[in-house]
């Protein structure tokens, strides 16, 4: 009997410390480790979230099928995330999974910072004095004075940003494409050239290629008006832009119904140069044509008064734009004149590319501009824009603008902001996004619309 207590004994207390090893051991494993050497084993889920909020890399995906925008934590996007689309930093929630070619979005780069550009660059806009001596006598005139004073009135997200700063430009790229926006409609001035308030931005053109490129956004050009720009410049800088950035993957081409895939250009202002100089670049029989050559392109003039139509008609040009995100402000960007403007370029075989915007105000740039405001209204102005347009079936919509901010007409992310001297405006009582997700959810009824014509 003792032999047999002595066994019963020894094998409760093996048992015991055995239960005790073990529950000592299971106290030595945190979660987050049991986790992430889980999704380390586990086939499929390499791209799971870890305890950190960081990611594991995703398998390779196609960028122009990656879905985009998902939630993330704050920081720079990975190299892995820009590949496929994805990124940091407050992106805007899912998005579809394609964006589309047939929204273009006029986008500006003249913005600058003493980080990236020595100085303030735009932000410091200078109040431009009406053309009358005895009106501009009774407005401010002077420059504004950044970061808290800026030539816009709203304030953006990012705060007033470089456009040659890298993270900003790879922000913007997710939030057009989060947008559903397919082509960046890029302001352009030769080499050495740029507005009367701006520096020369030609240089960041490669770098916005590259980065449109890991978003599978596209990149045209929008070629502004500059001393002694006529049909003979014209011509070198089509050449110029063709020539450089006309093999990069990123370039936009519009498939004509020939079936020839051909750059697209915006001329703005095109009526500042006579029809007849431009029909010396854009018909066959000019003396210095671009038609059947390798610089050949559709080229977009810039409607203003109805009478530029035909003056666009006998120049040469392809099609027809209305850029103003004011409706009333002139005869093309008014919504109830695109019905009879669509018929004439049909007539004509021309194509009809409505400009639509969010709204206008250009008062802290143009303080006695008021009467050309457009208001907002929480978004009801933007989508009034969008639904005239889609009722004349454009084959393209253009959106003025993605980041114009001293004419109030961007769709890029603004936030409150209110300083001793200035109240912004902003979105409430909406989100930062508001634009971006209104532009989304109108380019897919857009599509469906456009499956709906085709049939």
């Amino acid at each position: 009997m003792v032999r047999l207590r002595r066994r019963v004994c020894l094998a409760l207390f093996l048992c015991a410390l055995f239960v005790f090893g073990t529950l000592m051991a299971l106290r030595t494993l945190k979660p987050a480790d049991t986790f992430a050497a889980a999704v380390a084993r586990a086939p499929g889920l390499e791209g799971a979230p870890l305890a950190d909020g960081q990611h594991q890399p995703w398998p390779e995906e196609p960028a122009a099928v990656a879905a985009v925008g998902s939630p993330r934590a704050p920081g720079p996007a990975s190299p892995e995330a820009r590949a496929r689309g994805g990124g940091g930093g407050g992106s805007s929630g899912p998005v579809p999974v394609a964006v589309s070619s047939a929204l273009h979005a006029f986008y500006y780069t003249w913005y600058g910072t003493p980080r990236f550009d020595s100085r303030y660059v735009h932000w410091d806009h200078v109040m431009v004095p009406h053309w009358d001596p005895k009106i501009s006598a009774s407005y401010p005139k002077g420059r504004h004075d950044p970061p808290d004073d800026i030539g816009s009135s709203f304030y953006p997200a990012l705060g007033p940003y470089s456009s040659r700063d890298p993270a900003v430009l790879d922000e913007h790229m997710q939030q057009l494409r989060a947008a559903a926006i397919g082509v960046m409609v890029l302001s352009w001035y030769p080499p050495g050239l740029a507005d009367d308030n701006g520096e020369p931005s030609e240089s960041l053109v490669p770098f916005i290629l590259d980065a449109a490129q890991r978003y599978a956004i596209k990149v045209t050009f929008h070629i502004q008006p500059y001393k002694g720009r006529d049909d003979i410049t014209v011509h070198s800088n089509v050449k110029y832009i063709i020539d450089k950035y006309g093999t990069h993957e990123a370039f936009y081409r519009y498939k004509t119904s020939t079936g020839r895939s051909l750059p697209l250009l915006y001329i703005y202002d095109s009526y500042l140069t006579p029809p007849e100089a431009w029909a010396n670049l854009l018909t066959p029989s000019g003396s210095h044509s671009l038609r059947h050559t390798p610089h050949d392109a559709v080229f977009i003039a810039l409607l203003v008064e109805e009478g530029h139509k035909h003056d666009i008609l006998s120049a040469g040009y392809d099609g027809i734009y209305t850029y103003f995100a004011s409706n009333g402000f002139s005869y093309g960007s008014s919504h109830q004149n695109w019905r009879a403007i669509k018929a004439f370029c049909d007539s004509n075989n021309l194509l009809f590319i409505p400009s639509v915007g969010p709204g206008y105000i250009d008062s802290s740039i143009r303080p006695w501009n008021n009467h050309n405001t457009r208001n907002r209204v929480n978004g009801k102005y933007y989508e009034t824009a969008l639904q005239a347009a889609l009722v004349v079936r454009p084959e393209i919509v253009s959106i003025t603008s993605f980041n114009e901010w001293h004419e109030g007409t961007q769709i890029e992310k603004a936030v409150p902001k209110k300083t001793a001297t200035r109240l912004y405006l902003d979105y409430s009582p909406h989100q930062p996004n508001l634009y971006l997700e209104l532009t989304r959810k109108w380019a897919e009824h857009y599509s469906k619309e456009k499956e709906q014509w085709l049939m």
